[in-house]
């Protein structure tokens, strides 16, 4: 098994028991020393707004700029680097991909599939819409082991879908979707296809076209990124033919008094001053993870679950888990019957390890299993299997304080 533990700074942090095991990736990856280290660079030789001056400053900020859009969009198979647009994260671009696809004519009656095991930021946006322009939502189900029923998807995909909005991957139950069968569906509707790709980015290759979808969001602060950065890949063409998201400098082709005209995409979209260290910051994390290789990346982390999936269950058998598809990757939510998971969370977190506890912004999956919320591991290149025998040992000790 690979190790690149010591890639990240933070896995040095001494706790009272002098050690530190963060098992959080899903709520947010670490950040590896090159990628604190080129936010540091710009900061401290290149800094200048872009687009907007002829000096040499400003010319080298908008060349590393625009480098990171190219990098982005070879990293996505992108049909042209003009189909990126930068935001400040998966929720914003989830939320920006609604809006292109309303401007496009979206109205009262047409209906919008999701799934019952998204993140609330490819729900929320949704309903707004449904609030404002009469839309009728459904769900896809999913079932005991936590995989989407197709068969039902089927279905409920008629001439009246107009959108499908589904995770790549639940960050809850780990499950890998289907997304190719399920956007061939939607296409053969004349659907808009909207992917979020939060989950799977640090994990899976990604490549929009064989993914066969219009839309795909993602957050640089999941794949080893700053936060306050995030993408959306969309075609050109949808791009061009909406309306702008949002008013300001850099957009624009013209202003007169009473109308303006616009520039094409990404200028349209990227209103103000953008992000420009995270952008940059975003770049060298793909060039991270494409220098150790996706593949190498899934093979360690799937057999981290695998192994830690196993301890797991062994330790009471009050232990369930949520989500046990043969496709799952990286996450391990699970409950222990009679305990609270804020307080297993806690008596973790005393001695050192980090786990998430709750919703994991998915009540739509907990209401369904009957449940307020659960104990998440999640996995990360940086970890390895003494991460898991010490998390494993503090379960014990705490299991024992509460059962």
């Amino acid at each position: 098994m690979m190790n690149w533990h010591e890639d990240f700074p933070q896995l040095a942090t001494s706790h009272t028991n002098g050690r530190y095991t963060y098992l959080d990736s899903g709520a947010t990856t670490l950040k590896p020393t090159r990628v604190i280290d080129k936010i540091k660079e710009f900061y401290s030789y290149d800094v200048s707004n872009v687009h907007r001056g002829l000096h040499s400053s400003s010319n080298k900020a908008t060349s590393l700029y625009e480098g990171a859009r190219t990098k982005v969009a070879r990293f996505l198979n992108a049909y042209s680097d003009e189909e990126i647009i930068f935001t400040r994260s998966t929720t914003e671009s989830l939320n920006l991909a609604a809006h292109i696809i309303a401007s496009l004519g979206l109205k009262s009656g047409d209906e919008v599939l999701l799934t019952e095991m998204e993140h609330h930021s490819n729900i929320i946006p949704w309903q707004l819409l449904k609030e404002k322009l009469g839309l009728i939502i459904k769900y896809i189900p999913f079932d005991d082991v936590g995989e989407l029923d197709l068969n039902e998807a089927q279905n409920l995909i008629t001439d009246k879908t107009k959108v499908l909005a589904l995770c790549h991957v639940s960050n809850t139950l780990g499950t890998i979707n289907d997304v190719e069968a399920l956007a061939e569906m939607a296409k053969d509707k004349g659907a808009y296809v909207v992917v979020d790709a939060a989950q799977s980015v640090s994990i899976l290759d990604l490549d929009v076209q064989a993914l066969n979808c219009d839309f795909l969001a993602f957050s640089g602060h999941k794949l080893f990124a700053p936060f306050g950065i995030g993408i959306l890949w969309g075609k050109k063409d949808l791009l061009n033919s909406s309306e702008p998201f949002q008013g300001g400098g850099s957009m624009i082709e013209q202003v007169e008094k009473e109308n303006s005209t616009y520039l094409p995409s990404p200028q349209r979209y990227e209103a103000g001053t953008p992000n420009v260290a995270g952008a940059i910051a975003l770049g060298e994390a793909i060039d991270y993870v494409q220098e150790i290789g996706l593949k190498n990346i899934y093979k360690h982390e799937l057999e981290l679950l695998e192994y830690a999936t196993e301890e797991l269950l062994k330790v009471s058998d009050k232990i369930k888990i949520l989500g046990t598809s043969k496709t799952k990757v990286n996450v391990l939510s699970f409950i222990v019957e009679g305990v609270h998971h804020s307080d297993l969370s806690q008596l973790l977190d005393q001695q050192g390890v980090a786990v998430r506890a709750g919703h994991h912004c998915t009540q739509v999956i907990f209401k369904k299993l009957g449940l307020s919320g659960s104990i998440r591991v999640s996995l990360s290149l940086y970890n390895e299997k003494e991460d898991i025998d010490y998390f494993i040992t503090c379960l014990r000790k705490s299991l024992e304080m509460l059962v």
